[in-house]
């Protein structure tokens, strides 16, 4: 910790326990691992990825293992039937970003979600056969471990397949969840599988999983046969099966796609994040270019003068994804503008001190002609929704190789469908595009014309699996679920440990806050001081305590997982969110 932000930290922890936030004490300290470490949302996941790692895997060896154990003992997002991204940073500073985001089938049209008169279908998109984009998230595995792991496929997938086989203990949570989901239980091998047919699973119970288990096999043993072989074929009959539009050639037509990372600086750290088609590492980046020109430290650590600032740099940055991101297969997207220092500051100058301002009449700065253009050419924004189900992770092995991963089947539990004599779940990704002009549904988020439904094209994502670097070395490794959320969250956390000298672990259980343009509010976490809230609102914002999901108000969300490298000792610092029930394991 830097010596100038001692009293601060103890300040923060102060008003923490006194508004009641659940993480204060003792939680707030990180596992320290002295050679490498995984962060998961599942301790077994976090556990297959160093049991890789101590057999002689490297960062990315262990992330897939970590990704096939998490689609068996997390199967709400992790998944074999979803997609996501990886982020890889080599020790010796090469970087690679892995695309394998789902995919729209051939069949797919702009219009497949609209009934005869023009208005959205309720849950055509979300519940379903017909929700279900082409999976990336078994190539994306398989591609990056041929590529750049060091063991072979097999190997690395023998923890995945050992938990299938033998099962685990649920939680009392994950027994909770697979009984009160009520989507489930309308597709009967997700009820047979997940709800044993009624006949529910309680907490401490097996779950053993034997067709997943061979599915797994399966794969290892030939890893071709999900795309271009008999796996492929029986995958998209059982999905034809039940009305859907996916077939054996689409699957056949999946590839992943490696793109250059979108990289930026803040206060001095170069930051390494996703690129179209997420909108994650550049709305990020273009959050902190807005941010650098505010003393955050001298503000104070969650004041109402801190939040605001930063509040009008995640409302401009989400103005300008909903405008100009989507997939870049098939739209130019103007990232470069968009991260450019001096957008950044012309966005700035738009920014009153001590007021809120009014998302509906924001002016966008003219300094780049191309996005003046752009914009002039796509006038009219979409409403869409990102599922909040995702899960992330994040590995560091002993000679620095790091590898940060998002991924996911969108809503819990994806699409609700397993897939019939294979044992997964897939996806409801479909949902991720855009349905209609200027219908909101219930993430009120905003996307472009960019991000309409076309065959082949990948739907936008919020997923920002982030790496930080300081003086040529990796210092954080960052992610985090929850649709929207995600982006901010990763600031959250990133200005946590860099403007407030905050361990990792700190900066992952802090309150987090968040805007994303529209809805015009600013949703703050349950334990926020109330004269903080009180001032905020004074300058104008209207504030959500918590996230409201229907009429289910949870006071928190998103579970990070997240990793510090220690400049002077070199220990790995692994901080799984308080939040939830993650772990990080280490040796």
């Amino acid at each position: 910790m830097r010596p100038r932000h001692k009293s601060l930290i103890l300040l923060r922890m102060a008003v923490l326990a006194a508004c009641g936030a659940p993480f204060a004490s003792a939680a707030n300290q990180p596992v320290h691992s002295a050679h490498a470490i995984v962060v998961s949302a599942h301790e077994l996941a976090s556990r297959a990825g160093v049991e890789i790692m101590q057999a002689g895997g490297n960062a990315v060896d262990a992330a897939v293992a970590t990704g096939f154990a998490l689609a068996v003992v997390h199967p709400p997002a992790g998944n074999l039937g979803g997609g996501g991204f990886m982020l890889i940073r080599m020790a010796d500073g090469k970087t690679h970003f892995l695309d394998y985001r789902e995919k729209a089938p051939a069949a797919a049209t702009r219009d497949m979600y609209l009934d005869a008169q023009g208005n959205v279908i309720e849950d055509a998109s979300v519940i379903g056969y017909k929700a279900i984009a082409v999976p990336g998230s078994v190539a994306g595995m398989i591609y990056a471990e041929q590529k750049y792991g060091k063991l072979k496929l097999k190997q690395v997938m023998a923890p995945a397949i050992r938990l299938a086989r033998q099962g685990y203990a649920l939680t009392w949570e994950e027994a909770r969840d697979f009984q009160n989901d009520k989507h489930l239980g309308g597709f009967p091998e997700s009820r047979r599988i997940f709800q044993r047919d009624g006949n529910y699973y309680q907490p401490e119970e097996i779950f053993r999983q034997p067709e997943l288990a061979r599915t797994l096999q399966r794969i290892a043993d030939k890893p071709d046969d999900f795309y271009h072989g008999a796996m492929a074929r029986e995958l998209a009959a059982a999905i034809q099966k039940g009305g859907g539009i996916i077939t054996a050639d689409d699957l056949a037509h999946y590839e992943v796609k490696e793109r250059e990372p979108v990289r930026g600086t803040y206060r001095g750290y170069e930051i390494i994040s996703a690129p179209p088609p997420s909108s994650g590492g550049t709305v990020l980046i273009e959050s902190l270019n807005i941010l650098e020109g505010y003393d955050l430290v001298k503000l104070g650590d969650r004041s109402a003068e801190s939040i605001h600032f930063t509040v009008e740099a995640f409302r401009r940055a989400f103005y300008d994804r909903a405008e100009f991101l989507g997939d870049p297969d098939f739209s130019k997207v103007p990232v470069a503008q968009l991260i450019d220092k001096r957008y950044a500051a012309a966005w700035r100058e738009t920014i009153e001190p001590d007021h809120a301002s009014a998302s509906k009449d924001l002016q966008r700065p003219a300094i780049f002609s191309a996005l003046e253009q752009y914009a002039a050419a796509h006038p009219q924004p979409l409403y869409t929704h990102e599922g909040t189900h995702t899960t992330h992770y994040s590995v560091v092995d002993a000679e620095g190789n790091a590898v940060a991963v998002t991924t996911t089947i969108n809503d819990w539990f994806g699409s609700r469908v397993t897939a019939e004599g294979l044992g997964f779940l897939l996806n409801d990704e479909m949902d991720d595009f855009s349905a209609k002009p200027g219908v909101p549904n219930s993430d009120g988020l905003i996307q472009g014309s960019a991000n309409a439904i076309g065959p082949g094209q990948r739907p936008l994502s919020s997923m920002t699996p982030t790496i930080v670097v300081h003086d040529g070395k990796p210092f954080l490794v960052l992610g985090s679920p929850g649709s929207s959320k995600i982006i901010t969250t990763v600031a959250n956390v990133l200005i946590g440990v860099i403007d407030y000298g905050m361990n990792i672990q700190e900066a992952v259980n802090a309150p987090r806050f968040h805007n994303q343009w529209l809805p015009d509010v600013v949703n703050v976490e349950q334990w926020f001081s109330p004269d903080t809230v009180r001032i905020l609102q004074q300058m104008g914002y209207k504030i959500d305590i918590g996230l409201h999901d229907g009429s289910y108000v949870s006071s928190y969300w998103s579970d990070a997982e997240c990793i510090a490298i220690d400049r002077k000792t070199g220990e790995r610092l692994g901080a799984s969110d308080g939040r939830n029930n993650g772990k990080a394991v280490g040796y």
